[in-house]
């Protein structure tokens, strides 16, 4: 269409300012959205709609009686959040301006229900064309390539029904459950509520299970025997390990009779010569581990450096908005062929970060393709990929110690991509 208005619709202010930043012409801040004479850029805060509560269905449900339960709406009402309603109000004024639209919520399925839901709200789907552009990172080269590839958001409908469903089933499980629950303990003579949630009810269970198995824990001593030996080629400790007929093992494998052990104890002579019956050396092979979704990063750095989940995802979320880090929320771990040919570019932006990234990039050869790259258009990275470092390296030296502790995790597992595998000796 000639001379279309193009309007993008961002999840949140700061992609926005960088989406604008990156298209065709001079940016000028107006009142909520961006002009470019590439189109005009608005945002939402989070969620600008809210579901409606029970009582916004049927006044009957501001009292809570059993006989109301379940609560199921017969068509699901959304209203606009009083603390977001001007810029709301801007984003659909300037939607009934547009020719066509540009959906650029984060490349997940919250990211894809928010703009979505907006867009349903205010009757756009199917008078307009929608499009969707998935921004994996904020450097302007990943920006620029983004909107040169801008697919359908008819294409992404099934990851908005994902998060509808989610969505959803935390109104019914939250609503109906929070009543059922409150009234139940009432009756038994309980004051205030009883919370029930989708997520939040099956943790708590979780905790408590635990709780429990470790106050109802009892120590059993269990028995093990080790040996030092000495050889002619050094040194080596081995363990007695019992076949599975062996008296006084308990059903996990374990030497709980004392006696029983003192009288294997009794076989073994300090002094004596030891026989190695069986000997063998297999050259085995250890390939780099594949670069990190978000999980598998908050377990690493919870293991390694005692990080917990929330401080993980908040580091991961600043160096990704400071341009350093691709998309955070990304449950894929593995990478888009196309992107290979990013590698030597971010190689040398690793290297140039500080630290001892170039001792580590000096042992990469970015010709290497190894597993973390997918051919094709693999569903293993749909919407997003794993989480890599950008072309734009950061000054370490301005890194807060967590921002630093998940660069470099982060920057590790991708300049390992590029290394060989680890070969070694496995003797037994």
């Amino acid at each position: 269409m000639a001379n279309a208005m193009r309007l993008f619709i961002a999840e949140k202010p700061s992609m926005a300012a960088e989406l604008a930043k990156n298209l065709p012409g001079p940016m000028a801040r107006k009142d909520g959205y961006y002009e470019t004479s590439g189109g005009l850029v608005t945002w939402l805060v989070g969620h600008v709609l809210r579901q409606a509560m029970p009582e916004e269905y049927n006044e009957a449900y501001k009292s809570w009686k059993i006989e109301h339960l379940p609560i199921i709406p017969p068509s699901w009402k959304l209203l606009v959040s009083p603390n977001t309603k001007d810029q709301f109000k801007k984003v659909k004024e300037l939607i009934g301006r547009a020719d066509e639209i540009i959906h650029a919520g984060d490349p997940d399925r919250e990211g894809q229900l928010l703009v979505d839901e907006v867009l349903d709200y205010v009757n756009v789907n199917g008078k307009k064309p929608v499009y969707r552009i998935l921004l994996n990172a904020l450097d302007p080269v990943s920006v620029r390539r983004a909107l040169d590839d801008l697919k359908s958001n008819r294409d992404f409908q099934t990851l908005k029904d994902s998060a509808l469903a989610r969505q959803r089933a935390d109104w019914l499980i939250g609503m109906n459950g929070t009543r059922a629950f409150t009234l139940a303990a009432q009756s038994a003579g309980h004051k205030g509520t009883m919370n029930v949630g989708r997520v939040k009810s099956v943790i708590q269970s979780l905790v408590v299970n635990r709780e429990r198995s470790i106050q109802a824990f009892k120590p059993i001593d269990h028995y093990g025997i080790k040996a030092l030996f000495e050889h002619t080629n050094g040194q080596f400790a081995a363990t007695w390990m019992p076949s599975p007929e062996h008296p006084g093992l308990d059903p996990e494998g374990r030497l709980i009779d004392k006696n029983a052990a003192q009288k294997v104890l009794g076989k073994f002579i300090a002094g004596s010569a030891g026989i190695i019956s069986k000997y063998s050396t297999e050259k085995k092979k250890e390939i780099p581990k594949l670069p990190f979704s978000l999980s598998a990063l908050q377990i690493a750095a919870s293991r390694k450096y005692g990080m917990s989940p929330q401080q993980v995802l908040d580091a991961t979320q600043t160096l990704y908005d400071k341009k350093h880090l691709s998309y955070p929320r990304s449950s894929s771990d593995y990478l888009p062929e196309s992107q290979h040919a990013d590698a030597p570019e971010i190689l040398k932006a690793i290297a140039g970060a500080g630290h001892n990234f170039a001792q580590w990039v000096a042992l990469a050869d970015p010709a290497i393709k190894g597993r973390a790259w997918l051919p094709g258009d693999d569903k293993r990275i749909t919407p997003h990929h794993a989480i890599i470092p950008t072309r734009m390296a950061p000054d370490v030296s301005k890194l807060s110690s967590d921002e630093l502790t998940i660069y470099c995790l982060v920057a590790m597992h991708y300049v390992i991509q590029f290394c060989e595998p680890h070969v070694y000796n496995q003797t037994i």
